[in-house]
């Protein structure tokens, strides 16, 4: 992924000193505008992601990013001040983030421990800050799923089947012969739509069954499996 670069001609300060420095020039109100926010983004593992901001104040003159909800200085993870060139780094900085100079925030190859809100704070000429909030969810491919069954051989109107998808992702949708399959009151679906249970089966339920797993970032499909129905 291609990112905006980073400041150029920039001072590295102690974190600490940064943080104090501008504090001290600002005070909090609240915006008059849309307020300040981060774009909620999902990514997947070992990728760069960038997180931007929307409703961005004008006249900023430097921005403070947190990891988590609030102000916490010891989640503080950087801080420039867009004017002198001033940069520092806090204690929630692991070496892989980099506040650009339009108060985006590139994370390097992301892992599921950068899951979860963060927090930027813009400091104002007029002597005001903004806050604002967004989430990053970072994701794995899914794996291949497979459907196991109670039993592959039943015998019509006095048998039941549940059918499973194993998988750990965040979406199921069942197949039937290649179709997506509607649930009746003879199908019912539970467990996150993991389970699929048919009582009792009925002939037309003879065909092969198949889940498609997703999340944000992938989908996969299991190898079919059939059901035989036996009339008696």
């Amino acid at each position: 992924m291609e990112c905006p670069s980073a400041h150029t001609h920039t001072r590295r300060v102690p974190w600490q000193g940064l943080l104090l420095a501008v504090s001290l020039l600002t005070s909090w109100s609240p915006p008059s505008t849309a307020q300040l926010a981060i774009v909620s983004t999902y990514a997947a593992e070992g990728k760069d992601v960038l997180l931007r901001i929307r409703n961005k104040p004008q006249e900023v003159i430097g921005y403070m990013w947190y990891k988590g909800e609030g102000t916490n200085p010891n989640r503080n993870i950087a801080s420039i001040a867009v004017g002198p060139g001033l940069y520092a780094t806090g204690p929630a900085h692991s070496g892989r983030e980099k506040i650009n100079n339009d108060g985006s925030l590139l994370l390097r190859r992301v892992t599921r421990k950068d899951s979860g809100y963060y927090t930027i704070v813009a400091y104002l000429h007029d002597s005001k800050k903004e806050i604002g909030f967004g989430r990053l969810n970072v994701y794995q491919p899914v794996r291949k799923p497979t459907v196991l069954a109670s039993n592959t051989t039943v015998t019509e109107n006095k048998d039941s089947v549940v059918l499973t998808c194993d998988t750990d992702a965040v979406s199921t949708q069942w197949l039937f012969n290649g179709m997506n399959l509607r649930p009746s009151e003879r199908m019912k679906l539970s467990w996150r739509n993991r389970s699929l249970t048919i009582d009792p089966v009925r002939r037309e339920d003879a065909g092969n069954y198949q889940c498609e797993v997703s999340n944000p970032i992938s989908s996969a499909e299991s190898a079919p499996l059939g059901l035989h129905v036996e009339h008696e």
